[in-house]
């Protein structure tokens, strides 16, 4: 373990030294104060999923930052948010670091995103009783179907991009594109295969046919932009984390 944190310090201080910082980095908060806050929306299935009757969460960025945790030496603390206020509240240091979250250019404006550990890529869904109704993304952008999405999600533009005569509904956090479908008020939504293969195993909904993948997005972290220090003890941890298998340990698991 004293070989492990030899290696990350080394790192970062080195790293440290190429860009200005800001005076007081996250990483000296964080272990000063023995906890380690995480901004995590709760509703992306399997990557963090949030039990309403515990108050707790489980999935694949909670392993994440579990270790992560527990590498640091400290307490993780989970802070709800949602999709429009997940990059302010990291900006505004209501939490240290996010869930993952798809790399975005609005985001990259105004806070850091870790080094790439997941990628994804988008499809759209229907439900089986409707499945008959489409085929191929050019029959989902009808003036009869509608669209559900998700405000804030990276979603939401790529659904007003893709079909701009389909009827599309944007709905607020904690309610869901998804289940706009399942309710029958919308006709399609669309996530990623990596939402999308667990919903398909919960709920009746199948991706619609002859629609190939889109959008192919990198998957990361946020972190507050001028904290250089901090920023580069997550990108060695998680490069040492890749060498030793972690994550895809983790991408087994959780089946993604």
């Amino acid at each position: 373990m004293r070989k492990f944190y030899a290696v990350l310090i080394s790192a970062v201080a080195a790293l440290g030294l190429a860009a200005p910082v800001s005076a007081q980095s996250a990483l000296n908060t964080i272990l000063d104060s023995g906890v380690l806050k995480v901004g995590t929306t709760g509703d992306w299935n399997p990557m963090s999923v949030r039990d309403p009757a515990t108050n707790s969460y489980k999935g694949f960025d909670i392993d994440v930052m579990t270790e992560l945790g527990k590498d640091l030496g400290v307490e993780v603390q989970y802070v709800p948010t949602d999709w429009k206020t997940l990059v302010n509240g990291v900006v505004a240091g209501n939490y240290n670091i996010t869930g993952s979250a798809s790399i975005l250019p609005a985001r990259m404006k105004v806070a850091a995103f870790s080094d790439i550990y997941l990628e994804a890529v988008m499809y759209p869904f229907t439900t089986k009783d409707k499945v008959d109704q489409f085929d191929g993304w050019d029959s989902i952008n009808k003036p009869e179907v509608k669209v559900a999405t998700t405000l804030g999600t990276s979603f939401e533009p790529l659904v007003k991009q893709w079909f701009p005569d389909a009827q599309i509904t944007v709905i607020e956090a904690p309610a869901r594109g998804y289940q706009e479908v399942l309710s029958g008020r919308a006709d399609v939504f669309v996530t990623s295969n990596i939402e999308g293969s667990t919903l398909m195993e919960k709920f009746p909904v199948v991706r619609v046919p002859g629609t190939d993948p889109r959008q192919p997005s990198a998957i990361a972290m946020l972190m507050a932009q001028d904290d250089q220090i901090w920023i580069n003890y997550v990108n060695t941890w998680i490069a040492l984390k890749k060498r030793r298998g972690f994550f895809e340990d983790l991408k087994a698991k959780w089946k993604l």
